[in-house]
C-alpha cells in the first residue's frame, strides 16, 4: 500500500493559478500554490489508494481460485485412469440375472397358456363324472336281483324261504346284463362295478369295443367323441355303526367311485356312498 501512495504522490502535477481572481487578492501566491497542490494531491492519493486496496485484496483470492497449468495437467492425467464401460464379470452377472428372470417369466406364461384351455376340459370331465355318479346312485340296492320273483319281498340276501328265489344280488353285472340293453339292462348299483368307456379295453357291459366314446344310459354319445375316458368302481364300504357286510356276507353300504380323464390327462374323481336303505325297492 505504501508503494502505491508513494508512486501517486510523485506523479502529482503542481497546478498554480487556482481561483485566480479571489486568491491573488487575498492570499499570497506561495500559500495558494501550496493549498492547491496539497488538496489535489490528497484527492488523487485517495483514489489511487482505493484502486490499489481493491487490487491487493482480491489478488490473493484470484490466484488461489485460478488453477495452474500443472494442476490442469494433473487432472487430465487422472481422468485417463477412470473406468469406462463394464467389466467382463459384470457382463456375465448381467446375463445370468436376465436369463433367470426370463426363465421365470416364460414358465409363468406357459402355465397361464396351458391353464386357459384346461378349465373347459376339466368342466366337461366333471360333468361326465357327475352324470355317471348320479345314474349309479339312483339304481336299486336290493337283496335279490330285481328280476328275481321274490325280490320285492325277500327278507335277506340268501336263496330260500322268505328270501331270494334264485339270484342274490352280488358285486358286478349278472350274466347277459348290459348298460344299454332293453331286455336285461343294469338294474342294481352293484351292476356298474367294472364299467369302462372309451378306455381302449373291451367291456361287454358298457363298451363292447373299448372305443365307443362316452355314452348315456340310452347309448347316446355325450361330450366329445374322443379324448375322454371313464371308469366306475363299486365296492363295499364300512360306515360308522354300519358294517360293510351283513351276516350273510351281502353288502350293506357301497362306495361308488367314478373317474373321468380328459384330453389333458388329469383325472376327475368323484365318490358317492349308497346304503341299502330299501332292500326291496325294485323298479
Amino acid at each position: 500500500m505504501a508503494k502505491c501512495e508513494l508512486a501517486t504522490l510523485k506523479s502529482l502535477p503542481v497546478r498554480a493559478g487556482l481561483f485566480p481572481g479571489f486568491a491573488d487578492k487575498l492570499l499570497p501566491d506561495s500559500l495558494l500554490k501550496f493549498v492547491a497542490s496539497d488538496g489535489q494531491a490528497r484527492r488523487k492519493a485517495a483514489k489511487n489508494r482505493n484502486v490499489c486496496g481493491i487490487h491487493e485484496d482480491f489478488e490473493p483470492l484470484s490466484n488461489a481460485a485460478s488453477p495452474s497449468a500443472a494442476e490442469f495437467q494433473q487432472t487430465a492425467n487422472g481422468l485417463s485412469g477412470f473406468q469406462r464401460g463394464i467389466s467382463l464379470i459384470e457382463l456375465i452377472m448381467f446375463i445370468v440375472i436376465v436369463s433367470v428372470a426370463l426363465a421365470g417369466i416364460l414358465l409363468v406364461m406357459n402355465t397361464v397358456t396351458r391353464g386357459s384351455a384346461d378349465p373347459l376340459i376339466h368342466k366337461q370331465a366333471l360333468a361326465i363324472a357327475e352324470s355317471l355318479l348320479e345314474e349309479v346312485e339312483l339304481m336299486p340296492f336290493t337283496y335279490c336281483d330285481p328280476n328275481d320273483p321274490t325280490a320285492a319281498t325277500a327278507a335277506s340276501a340268501v336263496v330260500g324261504a322268505g328270501a331270494c328265489t334264485a339270484t342274490v344280488e352280488a358285486i358286478g353285472p349278472e350274466t347277459g346284463e348290459t348298460r344299454y340293453s332293453t331286455a336285461i339292462p343294469f338294474d342294481n348299483v352293484n351292476d356298474y362295478h367294472g364299467c369302462q368307456m372309451n378306455t381302449g379295453t373291451l367291456n361287454a357291459g358298457c363298451d363292447t369295443n373299448g372305443t365307443g366314446g362316452i355314452r348315456d344310459i340310452n347309448s347316446n354319445a355325450i361330450g366329445p367323441a374322443t379324448g375322454y375316458r371313464a371308469r366306475i368302481a363299486v365296492v363295499p364300504q364300512a360306515l360308522p355303526n354300519i358294517a360293510a357286510l351283513d351276516a350273510n356276507g351281502a353288502p350293506q353300504a357301497l362306495l361308488i367311485t367314478v373317474t373321468v380323464t380328459g384330453s389333458n390327462g388329469l383325472p376327475v374323481v368323484l365318490d358317492g356312498i349308497r346304503t341299502r336303505y330299501s332292500p326291496n325297492g325294485v323298479p
